[in-house]
């Protein structure tokens, strides 16, 4: 059966970014049934409340695309009872470590060398596009774990925005949602109450200046031109969604039909 459409969202005190993907349209006029596909930022900081709730969710399977240094900083997810728990880093701990540690404690003349003249959203973009490109092995055990038994599912990664972001825009497009609505569940990440927190090591009001802040934004949005640079990044790769889905992720017509089965009305 399927499930109901919720009537709230809810409140979680310490899971930031979490929603269910069910209602997105696909191309042939069905939809994304509630209660198949849910994302959000790290599990980490779960309260027993929280815990309670995602338990009550039947899911099948986490997958976390944190790597090994988000786990040390933000901690394990929390354990849910009965639950399959798969690790997949989409990023590598050592790609971009200076990077990152000049963001928690750069000043500001530092940050605008850094990130200043749209270097930090470049930074973003060549980030979804080497994604897309080089992590076609663990997108490809997604959607084959999916398509096998691993729904319902949850997706998350430390903010829920960019890698779990885009894994789940490569498992909707599996299941042929409509473009501009994965673009427009992307960019609901945005909203104040789902904000990955910036972290900064200082506790001094300089290290959260009006500058600071607008220097680090692009690297904490959702903004549509990363999405896009990864959907380009398709097709300039393999000229089109269906090459990617099939050359790229061995993903046949026989698993996308499963995946359907599985994730709509």
């Amino acid at each position: 059966m399927t499930q109901q459409v919720p009537s709230t969202e809810p409140e979680l005190a310490g899971v930031r970014n979490f929603r269910d993907v069910g209602g997105l349209p696909t191309v042939d006029g069905r939809r994304v049934a509630y209660g198949r596909l849910f994302r959000s930022g790290h599990l980490a900081h779960a309260t027993p409340s929280d815990a309670a709730f995602l338990a009550s969710l039947g899911l099948h399977t986490i997958f976390d695309f944190r790597n090994a240094a988000d786990q040390r900083l933000e901690g394990a997810d929390v354990e849910l009872p009965g639950v399959r728990n798969v690790n997949l880093p989409l990023s590598d701990p050592a790609d971009g470590a200076e990077f990152w540690k000049m963001v928690r404690d750069g000043n500001v003349d530092e940050l605008r060398a850094l990130l200043a003249d749209g270097q930090a959203a470049n930074r973003m973009i060549m980030s979804y596009r080497t994604i897309i490109k080089e992590r076609t092995a663990e997108h490809r055990q997604v959607l084959h774990a999916l398509a096998e038994d691993s729904v319902p599912a949850l997706m998350h990664c430390a903010a829920g925005k960019d890698r779990a972001g885009l894994s789940v825009a490569v498992t909707l497009l599996a299941v042929g949602v409509e473009r501009e609505a994965i673009v427009a569940d992307y960019l609901e990440s945005n909203a104040a109450h789902r904000r990955y927190k910036v972290h900064r090591s200082s506790t001094a009001a300089s290290a959260y200046t009006p500058e600071v802040m607008e220097l680090l934004s692009p690297l904490f949005d959702a903004r549509a031109e990363y999405l896009a640079a990864a959907f380009d990044t398709i097709e300039e790769t393999w000229g089109g969604v269906d090459a990617y889905l099939e050359q790229g992720l061995g993903v046949t017509p026989a698993i996308r039909e499963r995946l359907r089965q599985r994730f709509l009305d």
